[in-house]
């Protein structure tokens, strides 16, 4: 079950992600400069997610000196296929052109974005490059998580506007209020996981009644 979640988790997650770039209200650093490479070098915004997670996982690798997590590109994989996926069903359903219903758009992404997240962190499993660099830079400088994040953001944020991503008031809201949604997903998606996994006794006794 740990796959299914792992694979529902960043399907939902990328989503939430579709659902915020069809806001047009803006996105986080990092999607906003997927998306803005997207527009002004071609290719799909799902290709440049695979393709700047192997940048961060050689990254990642130089900077700790040992081999490349390879799993991070698998979930990176999965993401670019997602958000290529929603993108082009979004399309055809999703397209506000009121403030209010970008508002409720942002919003909707928003909350699915903290829930796919914690769905897929739950299943602890295949490391997203941008987190693994986190850490990394938390334990090379000596700082704490939120300086690591802070300063990755800002990184990324410059990027997206070197290459005019889409950054607004909503790339300001990603920031602040992301890890907040995050931390009141947890809890609650780690219930329906809980009460969806079997427990260890629940499989003895299949076992039993099998044979």
């Amino acid at each position: 079950m740990k796959y299914v979640f792992y694979v529902l988790g960043i399907l939902i997650l990328t989503l939430g992600i579709s659902f915020t770039i069809q806001s047009d209200l803006g996105v986080s650093p990092f999607d906003a400069l997927l998306v803005g490479l997207s527009v002004n070098a071609g290719l799909t915004v799902g290709s440049w997610e695979i393709i700047i997670a192997l940048m961060l996982i050689c990254c990642n690798s130089f900077l700790k000196r040992q081999r490349p997590e390879i799993l991070g590109l698998l979930t990176a994989c999965i993401t670019g296929i997602g958000i290529d996926m929603w993108l082009f069903l979004l399309h055809f359903f999703v397209t506000p052109d009121r403030w209010y219903s970008k508002v409720v758009c942002f919003g909707i992404g928003l909350v699915v974005i903290g829930l796919g997240t914690a769905t897929y962190l739950h299943a602890n499993f295949a490391p997203i490059p941008i987190d693994r660099l986190t850490l990394i830079i938390q334990e090379l400088t000596g700082t704490n998580i939120f300086f690591s994040r802070t300063f990755i953001y800002l990184v990324f944020l410059v990027m997206a506007m070197v290459f005019n991503g889409p950054i607004g008031v909503g790339t300001l809201l990603t920031v602040c209020l992301g890890g907040l949604i995050l931390n009141y997903c947890m809890p609650f998606t780690k219930s329906i996981l809980t009460h969806t996994s079997p427990s260890p006794n629940d499989r003895k006794d299949k076992k039993h009644l099998i044979q």
